[in-house]
């Protein structure tokens, strides 16, 4: 990964200032707003990234920008830093996905290890959201045939099941069977059915 993205949200200027050339410092591209509403304006998802953003703030609070980016479809992770905050606002900000959560004050070593985490948890998402959708766009290239093979396989179908079902030999339903394999790319039956699961979540 060559480009590791930092949104920072704070309203103090100092912290904000120092945590930025922090972030600068250690490799990563670092944008910095100075209130929430600046950076729902200019924001622009980018992977892999994570959100440092403060939770209480003049007009939107830190779990209400949160609120915000899961109903426009973003899911970047979100590490919350605050001095004073609620169990309630804490408690809300967890349940909808927080990464992590962190005290003022901090040391620099607890945020870089966060932002760090939050980072590698990103690319992961993004790197299985490419192979399922590569995944996806290669179950369009299968025939009619061996797309109803696929769909009665990932209910779990054995091979005499099969031959029951479509009316064919257990021969054609052995070729049916390597072609939805070798053109998927899967290796075995389990990866099929969890392929298909996560499929349906896309």
């Amino acid at each position: 990964m060559d480009k590791k993205y930092v949104f920072l949200v704070e309203d103090n200027n100092e912290l904000r200032s120092d945590l930025e050339r922090t972030l600068r410092f250690c490799g990563y591209i670092a944008h910095s707003f100075a209130d929430p509403e600046e950076f729902l304006r200019e924001f622009k998802p980018l992977v892999p990234a994570v959100l440092v953003t403060d939770m209480r703030m003049p007009q939107l609070s830190g779990v209400d920008l949160q609120a915000d980016l899961l109903a426009k479809g973003h899911k970047i992770p979100i590490i919350f830093i605050s001095g004073e905050s609620s169990d309630e606002q804490i408690i809300k900000a967890m349940k909808n996905g927080a990464f992590d959560f962190l005290l003022k004050p901090f040391s620099r070593e607890s945020l870089l290890s966060a932002v760090e985490k939050a980072i590698e948890q990103d690319a992961i998402v993004m790197m299985e959201l490419i192979r399922k959708t590569r995944l996806a766009e290669a179950l369009k290239k299968l025939s009619p045939r061996e797309r109803q093979v696929f769909d009665l396989l990932a209910k779990g179908y054995g091979n005499k099941e099969l031959v029951d079902e479509l009316g064919i030999s257990l021969p054609t339903v052995k070729e049916y069977k390597s072609e939805v394999m070798y053109k998927l790319r899967l290796r075995s039956l389990s990866e099929l059915i969890s392929l298909n699961t996560s499929l349906a979540m896309l």
